[in-house]
């Protein structure tokens, strides 16, 4: 059983133990049950002191002090019950069904455990999803898909139509393969290039083939990922994918689609505050 179903068997342990207690000091002491007719014929003959109508049950005194309970029966002629009175008939009512502890247990408890699920569900979304690990919130862990060297297995010769774009990039592979080579002459990579293009030019195909030809693993998200109700969130996702790309150095990180979040700083509302401003932000 996982942690959100141990959760809400406590939870459920814990409202029926309430709700019993709450029963048991709701028990009224147990009264004389009479017939309605012989209720009747009391308060005919002065015998009833005090009476407490609940719906169709009528609890009351006695004039000598003794408790009674009787239920009124469904009977909208009252001719028929000064008939029966009239002729000595002992009628009574009959007392409504009453549910169930359990069945009362689960009305009362259903809303608190809707609650609750709500509640619980919210929080394993925050920890990383369904199947995600407990421990420290994970809402604003990046979405950023690893591949390892091995699993890379795209090159420069499957790229084809831009023989152009792949010499440009052809030392951004050699540094990548062997760093210290250029970095004895004080030579440094660039910070990052962006490929500019119609959709299925195969932008991302030549960015798979660089960390295939230099053997590095390669990150891959899109600029959407980034992008989430909460504010911050998107930010605090470019700083833990940067912090994992920082792990597996050399890499790529490759943003797909990053005109989600990439626009003039300072035009949107909020004068900078809002999700997309602060994940740009953070990425520059």
């Amino acid at each position: 059983m996982n942690d959100m179903g141990k959760n809400l068997l406590l939870w459920l342990i814990i409202a029926a133990v309430l709700l019993t207690v709450f029963q048991n000091f709701n028990v009224r002491p147990e009264n004389e049950e009479i017939d309605y007719s012989a209720f009747l014929e009391m308060v005919d003959q002065n015998q009833v002191r005090t009476v407490e109508v609940d719906g169709l049950t009528i609890r009351g005194e006695r004039s000598d002090g003794r408790a009674f309970e009787t239920i009124q029966p469904q009977i909208t002629d009252g001719a028929l019950i000064g008939d029966m009175i009239d002729r000595n008939v002992d009628f009574k009512g009959k007392r409504p069904e009453q549910q169930s502890i359990w069945t009362q247990l689960l009305v009362a408890s259903f809303p608190i455990l809707v609650i609750i699920a709500v509640f619980m569900f919210f929080m394993r979304q925050m920890q990383g999803g369904a199947g995600g690990k407990g421990g420290p919130l994970t809402f604003g862990k990046s979405k950023a898909k690893l591949l390892d060297e091995d699993q890379i297995k795209t090159t420069f010769a499957d790229v084809a139509g831009v023989d152009e774009a792949k010499e440009d990039v052809q030392e951004l592979v050699e540094f990548l393969q062997d760093p210290s080579r250029f970095q004895k002459l004080g030579g440094k990579i660039p910070r990052g290039i962006l490929m500019v293009g119609q959709p299925g030019t195969g932008k991302t195909l030549l960015a798979k083939a660089i960390a295939g030809e230099a053997k590095v693993p390669f990150f891959s998200i899109s600029g959407s990922d980034f992008v989430e109700m909460f504010v911050g969130v998107g930010a605090s996702r470019v700083r833990d994918m940067f912090e994992q790309a920082k792990k597996q150095t050399p890499c790529i990180i490759f943003i797909d689609e990053i005109d989600a979040v990439g626009r003039h700083r300072g035009a949107g509302v909020g004068g900078g505050h809002d999700e997309r401003e602060q994940t740009l932000n953070q990425l520059l």
